[in-house]
């Protein structure tokens, strides 16, 4: 008797037939050192940095050059092979994470790391994707000038990753998201041909600003091979003063008189409740409080000063400081007196985040309104949630100069966390985003859509804006081969 293998099982044959011819013509393209299949090297990039999503990929590819990752593309398109760009897996939505199916390719630029031009004097310098922000920064810093973007995850997180998801950090305030920062831009496209703009002009009128598609569109619309980027003077001096205010309004005029006083000089404006200082005093058993009472709300400042006005810079922070003590702008101050003063204060800050992590589960917002509005949002919609779900702590902390905080609501003491995020977290989370919608807000402030916030986008977006999303996705990526399931 003959036996004949079932339909799904012939399709599941051609399958592999397919997926083993793709991989054979890749491997010859980029060697061994440019595509791996080993499951113990591409298991660390599957799962995203927050660990809610995990996927399967064919492969992991490396090219070493654009024009290698151009010739990928082109075999990609031909045999309809998805690829999902990934940078530094440093991302706060699952941008970058493939999906569970296992026929999409993982592309990694972190090969691509050279630098191929660098104007000291015009503070210009193009470098490629995989160069890493840390490295950027010493690069910067080794000319007496610095790339003026900074995050937490600066060890792994790459120019590439950074220029797809727009990142922002504690610097936006004086310098500006990412979007601010790229003068000129290189970037495949899905079919494999390669735009080109990285020489910088200050004006040029021929057409629309195209490097801006590829700013913040999470590899969907292309892949970012190279950039040229803006870099500032170094710092010769710099301020941090940890300031006490009542309310989070009473910071908001803080923040003008700081605007009016400093000007462009002020670098930073970050605020946290009491609540949240208490924690992460909780958390650092050595840190200690820079102000000896408690306040509703605790403002960080940082002003600084390049050479040419490093001199007088305490002398101007000192004033500032005293006119608004004048103004009962605030209840207490303190300055630093040192560097190390300084960075223990910024450690205050940048520890927020773990140690509401510390305290039990929370569902996190990355939200942004209207600067003028945010403290009225956040003094307004707190009390309407924690009454809505009893037992919750709704806390807001992070950069108000830019009008993005980090909200974030904590759940009761509960014994099955998991199970509260699956249910009442996303509720919460639903809730939230009507909330910043209606106050004419973003549901993204600076760490993308990815799939994490994707169908909360097609739900809340405006349907203009939307139908402009898709169309420029279908004109650039008609098979929807990049980075398909984010963005939109």
């Amino acid at each position: 008797m003959t036996t004949t293998d079932s339909p799904a099982a012939d399709a599941r044959s051609a399958d592999a037939r397919a997926a083993d011819a793709f991989l054979s013509e890749a491997g010859a393209l980029l060697g061994p050192r440019g595509l791996t299949t080993d499951a113990d090297l591409l298991a660390p990039w599957l799962t995203d940095w927050r660990g809610r999503f995990t996927g399967k990929a064919l492969a992991m590819a490396s090219p070493a050059t654009t024009e290698e990752l151009s010739a990928l593309a082109r075999l990609c398109t031909r045999h309809g092979i998805a690829i999902v760009p990934q940078g530094g897996n440093s991302g706060m939505s699952g941008g970058a994470t493939p999906d569970e199916s296992g026929h999409a390719l993982l592309l990694s630029l972190r090969r691509m790391s050279a630098v191929r031009h660098f104007d000291v004097e015009a503070r210009q310098i193009t470098c490629e994707a995989g160069v890493v922000l840390q490295n950027l920064h010493e690069l910067a810093e080794a000319q007496g000038l610095r790339f003026p973007l900074s995050l937490g995850g600066k060890g792994s997180a790459t120019v590439g990753g950074l220029i797809s998801t727009n990142a922002g950090g504690t610097q936006v305030l004086r310098h500006g998201s990412m979007r601010a920062l790229v003068l000129g831009l290189e970037a495949v496209l899905a079919d494999g041909q390669v735009y080109s703009m990285l020489t910088p002009l200050k004006k040029d009128n021929r057409g629309f600003d195209l490097k801006q598609l590829f700013i913040g569109s999470e590899g969907t619309m292309g892949m970012v091979t190279a950039a040229t980027l803006k870099l500032s003077p170094a710092v010769a001096e710099r301020v941090v003063i940890w300031a006490g205010v009542p309310t989070l309004g009473a910071a908001r005029k803080l923040l003008l008189h700081c605007e009016d006083a400093a000007g462009d000089a002020l670098e930073g404006f970050e605020v946290m409740p009491q609540a949240c200082l208490d924690a992460v005093l909780e958390h650092l058993p050595d840190a200690r409080a820079p102000l000896e009472g408690r306040h509703g709300w605790h403002v960080l400042i940082e002003v600084v000063a390049d050479r040419t006005s490093a001199d007088t810079l305490r002398d101007r922070c000192e004033t500032m400081m005293a006119d608004a003590f004048e103004a009962e702008l605030l209840e207490d101050a303190t300055m630093s007196a040192s560097e190390a003063q300084a960075e223990a204060m910024w450690l205050l800050r940048e520890s927020v985040a773990p140690a509401e992590r510390a305290r039990g589960p929370a569902v996190q917002h990355d939200i942004s309104v209207p600067v003028e509005k945010m403290p009225d949002f956040v003094e307004t919609t707190a009390p309407m949630i924690e009454a809505k779900w009893p037992g919750t702590e709704a806390v807001a902390f992070g950069h108000l100069g830019d009008g993005n905080v980090h909200y974030h609501v904590i759940a009761p003491s509960v014994t099955d966390g998991a199970a509260w995020q699956i249910k009442e977290g996303k509720e919460i989370s639903r809730y939230v985003h009507d909330l910043v919608t209606e106050w004419g807000g973003s549901i993204s402030a600076e760490h993308g859509i990815g799939q994490l916030k994707r169908d909360e986008l097609a739900r809340l977006g405006d349907p203009v804006a939307l139908s402009i999303l898709h169309a420029v996705k279908q004109a650039l990526d008609p098979q929807g081969l990049l980075n398909p399931g984010k963005l939109i």
